[in-house]
């Protein structure tokens, strides 16, 4: 099955897909991600590079091979492209690294999650209570100065308990549909990402569409 065979829409899965399409589009001839490409798709995808910076990193690193004494032979594996991925996040990250005119400030990510969680309808009493007191914190928290290395960790920590409020609003049954739901746009994937990273997706796949079916957004810096 060449990568172009299937199409997902989940977020997380169509990070990978568009990672793998456009490496293989751009080396020139059908070519199976390894599994290292994989978990190098997965480090980038968890450190929040955003997928336009990956694949300009990718087509920096072919442009260069393009014109290189080594252009005669195949590029054969995503790890080739690492360091002008690695590059063009750097770029990225200092032009739009939370400051007044490039980016988001971290107060104003912070005063945005907290109005959304306390406008947020829908939600069961568990994910309610959650949600009033973390748009509490947040506010708190948006008052004084955060480093975000450590703010980013108490996000995900503080999601996570979210969430698990809202399954136990929600239920198992609907928790089990929308896993099944899940399951379904990844298994293109089931026989060629390693069961890790495939298991990764899965959770914050689950994660995302959660989130979203109560209209909240992935509480972490590295969404913006």
């Amino acid at each position: 099955m060449s990568a172009a065979a299937v199409t997902v829409t989940d977020p997380e899965a169509a990070y990978y897909q568009a990672v793998e399409e456009f490496f293989v589009s751009r080396r020139g001839d059908p070519l199976f991600l390894s599994n290292a490409d994989w978990l190098l798709i997965r480090k980038w995808r968890q450190a929040g590079t955003p997928l336009r910076i990956v694949l300009r990193g990718i087509a920096d690193a072919l442009d260069a091979h393009a014109v290189s004494w080594s252009r005669n032979r195949k590029v054969g594996s995503l790890a080739y492209c690492a360091a002008e991925v690695d590059a063009a996040r750097e770029r990225w990250r200092r032009a739009l690294v939370f400051d007044r005119e490039e980016g988001t400030r971290v107060e104003d990510a912070l005063a945005g999650f907290a109005d959304t969680l306390q406008q947020a309808t829908g939600l069961g009493p568990a994910g309610a209570a959650a949600a009033r007191d973390l748009a509490d914190e947040l506010r708190q928290r948006a008052a004084r100065p955060q480093d975000p290395a450590a703010l980013e960790s108490w996000l995900a920590a503080q999601e996570k308990a979210l969430v698990e409020r809202l399954e136990t609003d929600a239920g198992p049954a609907a928790v089990s549909a929308l896993e099944a739901a899940v399951d379904a746009e990844l298994a293109p994937y089931r026989e060629r990402m390693p069961a890790h990273v495939l298991s990764q997706i899965r959770k914050e796949s689950v994660t995302r569409r959660l989130l979203e079916s109560r209209g909240l957004p992935r509480l972490s810096l590295l969404q913006l």
